[in-house]
């Protein structure tokens, strides 16, 4: 069973069959949010999300950064990731046309940002996550 599904803009329509949903600042204890600390975040969840689904390829949607405050501290300006971190797990038919379509499919695991706790759908998704190139990152397996 899926928990939802997206129209890609290629056309292709994915199946999301996990969701994980952090707070992407959860305990930062010191510092503010700038280039340095959202790079370790976003390296750390993209590790984490390779350790838990080794089987599958992993891809990360480029998040999107705010600059709210234009003074630099000790670390450069402040840079401000989206309040949401997720981790999804997707499958869709098989990327290969050769492959029987009733034993094969495709899956790839999906690491990105988000400012709410909605599940992303249909048409209605992320741009960036409608936006990415299944057929390049995504890895087929038999049922």
């Amino acid at each position: 069973m899926s928990l939802s599904r997206i129209a890609l803009s290629s056309g292709r329509s994915i199946e999301l069959t996990e969701l994980r949903m952090s707070s992407t600042y959860a305990g930062t204890l010191e510092g503010y949010p700038c280039k340095l600390i959202n790079d370790m975040r976003v390296r750390g969840l993209q590790r984490q999300a390779e350790r838990a689904f080794p089987t599958r390829p992993v891809h990360l949607v480029s998040p999107s950064l705010e600059y709210p405050d234009q003074t630099a501290g000790a670390f450069g300006p402040v840079e401000v990731l989206p309040s949401v971190a997720c981790t999804g797990v997707f499958r869709s038919a098989a990327v290969a046309s050769e492959l029987d379509p009733v034993l094969h499919r495709s899956a790839l695991t999906v690491v990105w940002f988000q400012t709410g706790l909605d599940v992303p759908s249909g048409e209605d998704a992320d741009l960036g996550l409608r936006g990415i190139r299944w057929e390049e990152l995504a890895q087929d397996y038999e049922l």
